[in-house]
């Protein structure tokens, strides 16, 4: 559905965007991710033709964006961050216009509108001012313009952005229904958002792809592993930390940020990171803290997140380029 090349963005000395390429297939939703100012913003602009790249190429079901950027606009719905809505049209106005201006067959204008309203959640507002709406409905307005004519493609730049809780499951959720039957790219740089409505990830830093895949794709290409806590009881600290030395350094296992801690209660702490997602790690602990005469308490193993890998990777390459 969606192929970029090689696609580079200049404005005058700044390079927003470096080199990228990836693609998107049909019904999947894309969480583009990354920090403010990654280029995520002005990849979505060059997609939906409303800015060229100053390299590379991207295609739209086989279309180029720069040779055909008007074919390209009707097979995309396009939400960018602030809303473009009339305040004083009624939402059936303000979409109706829409379907106008997006060329809708006049036959089919008003099942167009149906859809949209049906689609979007827009019943009890449809004819109500969009400058009475909470922000929630005009952010579902907003999604209403985009889907009005029927697009095989849809574009989001941080759909939820100033919405509370409550809004933000309703919009997700809608989102989420909506990249069922259409090809979703969404930007954000809300972790929780990509692990709520994506399928794929696509990790953007510096104007650079710093990964792509779903979450477990890209976590077993990185140093991934694992982070044990336990609560024991039995020895204290400074035995506890000898015994688990002796045993884990020569285990194979590869561990690291080891820490030991004394309650107050008598226990003690630990917490220690092993290397490789060994999922026979669990057991090995148990049999060592049996052997050392120890009693668990409390065991739990915290499996490496996407909050891990967006930080992981977005900190190196900001230190390799600092360091360039």
């Amino acid at each position: 559905m969606i192929e970029v090349r090689n696609l580079t963005k200049k404005y005058g000395p700044v390079e927003a965007v470096k080199d990228v390429s990836f693609s998107v297939g049909r019904d999947q939703v894309l969480g583009f991710l990354g920090p403010n100012g990654a280029g995520k913003t002005t990849i979505m602009k060059i997609l939906t033709g409303f800015h060229y790249p100053s390299a590379g190429e991207a295609l739209v079901e086989g279309v180029s964006v720069q040779e055909h950027p008007t074919a390209v606009k009707r097979s995309i719905g396009y939400l960018p961050e602030s809303v473009p809505l009339y305040g004083d049209l009624s939402v059936e106005e303000y979409l109706s216009f829409l379907a106008r201006m997006r060329l809708v067959e006049k036959s089919a204008r008003k099942a167009a509108l149906e859809r949209a309203v049906e689609a979007c959640g827009l019943g009890p507002v449809r004819r109500k001012r969009i400058d009475t709406l909470s922000k929630g409905y005009r952010q579902r307005t907003g999604l209403g313009q985009a889907i009005i004519h029927d697009p095989s493609i849809l574009i989001l730049d941080e759909p939820t952005t100033g919405l509370d809780p409550n809004q933000i499951i309703e919009i997700r959720s809608l989102i989420k229904s909506l990249g069922q039957s259409k090809t979703v790219i969404l930007s954000t740089h809300i972790l929780q958002e990509v692990e709520a409505v994506c399928s794929n990830v696509l990790i953007l830093n510096g104007g650079r792809i710093a990964a792509q895949g779903t979450p477990e794709e890209i976590a077993a290409t990185m140093k991934g592993g694992d982070t044990w806590n336990l609560c024991l009881k039995g020895l204290g600290a400074a035995a506890i930390e000898a015994k688990f030395a002796a045993k884990f350094a020569r285990g194979g296992a590869e561990t690291s940020a080891l820490s030991v801690t004394e309650q107050d209660d008598g226990t003690t702490g630990l917490s220690f990171f092993i290397a490789g997602g060994d999922d026979g790690a669990g057991e090995r602990i148990f049999d060592w803290a049996v052997a050392s005469g120890l009693k668990i308490l409390a065991m739990s193993r915290k499996k490496l997140s996407l909050e891990d890998i967006f930080v992981q990777l977005t900190t190196d390459q900001n230190a390799k380029e600092a360091a360039s």
